[in-house]
């Protein structure tokens, strides 16, 4: 008999913990020809604003050893195109969709939120706080925590889906952000979203990105996250999703040890398309060879 790999995360069932990361399989069309969707426990897609927005000027991806940097800017087509275009082929699958969803204002974050409320084949939203704040000089709503603070309250209360916050790791204290999630009525949390890096090319003297700075992610960040998963799954009881330069089998098992719930698979996708699946089989095994009937006996299992 196969050892269970069944998770329930902020409400959601899935047929096993293992999602794909915002980002990085776009709106599920790019990723399906190489990756089995219905074999997913879930798929978040690209972060989805109010209204299309271009994203930002290229250069906007550079390898990085043990990661790449990103400075994407959020393109997207918005919340009417997503639910007319590009819903209807993940609607094909069995697999949960989680939408990632972002603004640059409290109240656009609410609007994002309302405008999937009650939409078929939406399970869940993700809630991408690492977005500049206009109102407030351009610092990101998820370093600020009455910030944080605002934006979940206002989503919270403009939708009953699932809400699952993605926290940022550029703060002093990620547990503090946790906290203000979980009391604003979070139902899970994402940790972690990418790290504030830069990288310059020493023969131009110049950025490899254009942005300047991007989001640092892959292996480089793994043991940073994994930490970062571990102090918050003591500081709140809501489930968490892990992620942060998941590659292995291996990797994802850290995670689980370290307490989160499920995972989600980012960066990896570029480098391996199959990359979730391979994890999917590889845990089944793992957990035959460990003698352990189910995914929930490795959560929070760490010996200290």
């Amino acid at each position: 008999m196969k050892p269970d790999l069944s998770a329930k995360i902020a409400g959601i069932e899935l047929r096993n913990p293992v999602m794909l990361a915002s980002g990085t399989a776009r709106y599920g069309e790019e990723i399906a020809g190489y990756c089995d969707l219905n074999r997913v426990g879930a798929i978040i897609v690209k972060g989805i604003a109010l209204r299309p927005t271009p994203g930002n000027p290229p250069p906007r991806i550079c390898e990085t050893p043990s990661g790449m940097l990103n400075a994407i800017g959020l393109p997207n087509i918005g919340v009417e195109a997503f639910i007319s275009d590009k819903l209807p082929f993940l609607k094909r699958f069995t697999t949960r969709v989680i939408v990632n969803i972002f603004g640059s204002t409290v109240e656009e974050y609410g609007e994002v939120a309302k405008g999937f409320h009650d939409v078929e084949g939406v399970d869940g939203l993700e809630v991408n706080i690492s977005c500049p704040n206009i109102k407030e000089g351009g610092i990101a709503f998820g370093t600020d925590i009455e910030a944080t603070r605002r934006v979940v309250r206002e989503v919270r209360r403009a939708t009953t889906l699932p809400v699952i916050i993605k926290l940022s790791p550029n703060v002093t204290d990620i547990v503090s952000f946790a906290k203000v999630c979980e009391e604003e009525g979070a139902d899970g949390l994402s940790v972690i979203n990418t790290f504030l890096a830069m990288s310059i090319d020493t023969e131009t003297w110049k950025p490899r990105l254009a942005n300047i700075t991007g989001g640092l992610s892959g292996p480089a960040i793994r043991p940073v996250a994994v930490r970062m998963v571990w102090q918050v799954s003591k500081a709140v009881r809501i489930p968490i999703i892990g992620m942060g330069g998941i590659v292995t089998v291996d990797d994802a098992v850290e995670f689980f040890l370290a307490g989160a719930s499920a995972i989600a698979v980012g960066t990896a996708n570029f480098i391996n398309p199959c990359a979730s699946i391979e994890i999917i089989d590889g845990l089944e095994r793992y957990l035959d060879t460990k003698g352990l009937n189910s995914i929930t006996e490795l959560i929070g299992a760490l010996k200290t």
